[in-house]
């Protein structure tokens, strides 16, 4: 029996362990491609609606919105083609952070850094784009 424990302690702790997100969503809005301050890198941060897999005690399906960073070519990729509206796959890793605001309160950061994705479904038409956004 000691023998197990000491194999499961050495294999186990303080070594194994997996940040994976992997998400499907539209964007709400265009993304943007932004460069690091000494242009060395390109990225684009963009949100996007995932819709939950419930609906709410007045029947409407919600959503949560989601941020998400892109790096480099891929950043440039996402930029070109995908729009508003638009479905993406992604996967990626959750990245945390914390900060102090103005008034001294600490505040909290979640974001996926995603790592690859996949465009999802047609381009949307700029006819059908209004179509969703007036409702008819």
């Amino acid at each position: 029996m000691e023998l197990v424990v000491k194999y499961y302690k050495r294999k186990y702790s303080g070594g194994v362990s997996m940040n994976k997100i992997v998400l499907l969503g539209r964007l709400i809005r265009d993304p943007e491609l932004r460069e690091l301050e000494n242009g060395d890198k390109s990225f684009t941060k963009f949100i996007i609606a995932v819709d939950r897999n419930f609906k709410s005690a007045d029947g409407t399906r919600k959503a949560d919105l989601i941020p998400v960073t892109v790096w480099g070519k891929k950043a440039e990729v996402i930029c070109k083609y995908m729009k508003k509206g638009s479905y993406i796959s992604l996967s990626g890793r959750l990245r945390t952070g914390s900060y102090e605001d103005r008034d001294g309160n600490k505040k909290y950061l979640a974001e996926v850094v995603a790592e690859d994705f996949k465009f999802v479904g047609g381009r949307r038409t700029e006819e059908n784009n209004m179509d969703h956004a007036t409702g008819e």
